[in-house]
């Protein structure tokens, strides 16, 4: 079943979205891609202060900081200055599946962490196509993650290997976060650690239609009907 997180309209929860196996080929895919798109350690606006997760993308555009300009989304890699590799197609497949909205994702930003890594509140609000949705996939170790504000009070949700998370609508511009990992609870990634894969739709389409028409769907399968996760 769906879990709308009440504390949050907007926000639905697929737990195990991806399968045991599903996650195994999802994993696969995304290190494939690592290997051309290799982990950075972005850096705090103006402080040059590291984050604490390493971070790459997928997609034609990724999203960077660094202290010179800020938070902003880029058509290549700021170490290799290659353009980012594709989305991976079960990605593009759940985009379509879940978000209704009628283009597809620009932006797949991929988080490393390891087991200190935290993410503090904040809010998705670099995009100017606001109306899509934020959806997002982990995989690893489980996490906390955190949605709301000290003004509206905030709640906790545990995210598990496969699952599936969106926000958009009222939550879109929600501030959310990482508290802590929970290493050891998962044996998929090798060595540990917790990969979050974020889909965003970064410009505002001419027409969704158009745009659906002009990139595809991946491979123009049909969609799997199968779950919730």
């Amino acid at each position: 079943m769906n879990h709308v997180l009440a504390a949050a309209p907007g926000v639905t929860l697929w737990p195990l979205r991806f399968d045991v196996r599903e996650q195994a080929a999802l994993l696969g895919d995304v290190l494939a891609r690592v290997e051309r798109a290799p982990f950075f350690d972005p850096t705090m606006p103006r402080t040059g202060q590291k984050f604490s997760v390493r971070m790459t993308n997928f997609g034609p555009l990724g999203w960077v900081s660094d202290a010179q300009k800020g938070y902003r989304y880029e058509p290549v890699h700021p170490a290799t200055a290659q353009p980012w590799p594709p989305i991976p197609d079960r990605l593009l497949r759940l985009w379509h599946e879940t978000t209704g909205y009628g283009a597809p994702p620009e932006a797949c930003l991929v988080n490393f962490y390891d087991a200190n890594a935290r993410m503090g509140l904040h809010q998705d609000k670099d995009e100017a196509a606001v109306d899509a949705p934020v959806l997002s996939v982990s995989l690893g170790d489980s996490a906390y993650f955190r949605l709301g504000s000290s003004r509206t009070g905030t709640r906790r949700v545990k995210l598990n290997s496969g699952d599936a998370l969106i926000f958009g609508g009222p939550a879109r511009l929600m501030y959310h976060g990482i508290d802590r990992i929970l290493p050891g609870t998962s044996t998929l990634i090798p060595g540990g650690g917790r990969i979050n894969l974020t889909l965003r739709r970064v410009t505002t389409p001419k027409t969704r239609n158009q745009a659906v028409q002009n990139q595809g769907r991946p491979n123009q399968r049909r969609p799997n009907q199968r779950r919730p996760n």
